[in-house]
């Protein structure tokens, strides 16, 4: 790593940057406007008036702060801003929850280089409760100042969140009906954060078809705050998980805060 990075202060930064997103997403939030679809996204989704705002929001406080850095997102894929840094933004993870008035719906903002394994500053920031988790590469993950570990497993008293519904795999819903406890929240940054602080034990997402699975936008920094907790992740047949930082990539994920529960996993058969 250039000795010139300061994690520090781009942790700042994106702490800030969560903040102005989450301001600016609230006002949206109280628009009769709010659930318009405005304009198609670089990812091949509809991009709703929210996600709109939020990337607005993003690019004009890099221009403010004169920040250089690129910049990655779900709805507006790749921008060419002349910096090293890549900004891989998820302007609203969770913009269906947010809509309808649910409480998990985060701004995702993660920066690094080229690959997922080399994201050195993660930012997860709750819309609803203003809660911020984060973590740098070799500095640990936090919550609000309170330093994140991840839950040791205990054997059948596991709750694990699933992606859920017509679009998950066989795989999925088996899993569902296998263990203790369930939860499916339809925010994977979220999701994946909370088993970072110990909410839950582990996170497994699978759709059919693949081109359907989850992008680096989605989980880039999540991951980074489960891994510096004490978690991992993999694909959900047990790969090494390290993505290309761009939108053409899809990814089935497993996520876990104890190995124990992967290798039960593995020999029960449930992934």
């Amino acid at each position: 790593m250039p000795a010139t990075v300061d994690n520090a202060s781009d942790l700042e930064t994106l702490v800030r940057l969560s903040y102005a997103v989450h301001n600016a997403v609230r006002l949206v939030l109280t628009s009769p406007h709010k659930e318009r679809e405005v304009a198609m996204g670089a990812s091949g989704s509809p991009t709703a008036e929210i996600d709109r705002v939020a990337e607005a929001q993003v690019l004009s406080f890099l221009e403010q702060e004169r920040i250089p850095w690129n910049v990655l997102s779900e709805e507006l894929g790749f921008i060419d801003r002349g910096g090293h840094d890549l900004l891989v933004l998820d302007p609203v993870d969770g913009s269906h929850n947010a809509l309808r008035g649910l409480p998990f719906a985060t701004v995702s903002l993660a920066l690094g280089r080229e690959k997922l394994s080399d994201v050195r500053v993660g930012v997860v920031h709750d819309i609803d409760t203003g809660l911020t988790f984060w973590a740098t590469q070799g500095g640990g993950a936090w919550r609000d100042g309170k330093r994140l570990r991840t839950r040791p497993w205990t054997a059948r008293d596991e709750l694990f969140f699933v992606n859920l519904g017509t679009n998950a795999s066989p795989r999925a819903h088996a899993l569902a009906q296998r263990c203790r406890r369930i939860r499916s929240l339809g925010c994977a940054s979220f999701e994946v954060s909370m088993v970072a602080e110990g909410g839950a034990d582990g996170y497994f997402s699978e759709n059919m078809p693949p081109t359907l699975n989850l992008r680096v936008t989605d989980i880039a920094a999540a991951c980074l705050i489960l891994r510096e907790a004490g978690g991992g992740i993999a694909d959900t047949h047990g790969r090494p998980l390290d993505m290309l930082l761009n939108l053409e990539n899809r990814t089935s994920l497993l996520a876990w805060g104890d190995k124990r529960l992967l290798q039960e996993g593995h020999r029960e058969g449930y992934w």
